[in-house]
């Protein structure tokens, strides 16, 4: 029980980070998937979800227990996160085939995020629209093997192909659709 605070504390910073600065129409509407962060060591970390409005859907994480500090952050092609590496997650999701980085000339694929900046506490929240129409990003996350959603132990790069020199992955969560 001693991971309850950090697990409510966690879900209120996924609320406030929904509700800052935007207007009641820019909310989105419909909880489409969610997950649960774990450490390599098995302690929960945070909560992701994903939302929906029309056609965008958006990823809104809060996470705590996380050095400081920018890091990786990305979608990974399996719902899988087997510690104490994650490496069950397998690569980025990347369902057109394209080169990795937000700074790539060809363009990012589905499983590139921006880095996640930690405070000094430990904790970060984002809120993150991700590329593609919602029939798009549904059917790539909810595939037959899942999606993972994965923490790195440093920032990534924009351009190194395939991972962003991101560094070892630190947290990870399966999605699984609401």
């Amino acid at each position: 029980m001693k991971d309850l605070p950090a697990a409510l504390t966690a879900t209120a910073l996924i609320a406030l980070s929904l509700s800052a600065c935007t207007s009641l129409a820019d909310v989105p509407n419909e909880r489409v998937g969610s997950a649960t962060f774990s450490l390599a060591n098995g302690i929960p970390a945070g909560t992701a979800q994903l939302v929906a409005s029309g056609d965008t859907v958006t990823l809104a994480v809060a996470v705590t227990g996380i050095s400081p500090g920018q890091h990786g952050f990305h979608l990974h092609e399996t719902g899988t996160c087997a510690a104490p590496d994650f490496t069950s997650a397998g690569g980025h999701l990347n369902p057109d085939n394209v080169g990795h980085g937000l700074e790539d000339d060809d363009g990012a694929h589905l499983g590139d995020l921006p880095n996640l900046t930690v405070s000094s506490s430990g904790t970060a929240t984002t809120r993150v629209d991700l590329r593609g129409s919602r029939s798009e990003v549904l059917d790539a996350i909810f595939d037959a093997d899942g999606t993972a959603i994965v923490i790195h132990a440093d920032p990534d790069d924009g351009r190194t192909d395939p991972s962003g020199n991101a560094g070892k992955r630190v947290a990870c969560a399966v999605i699984k659709p609401s």
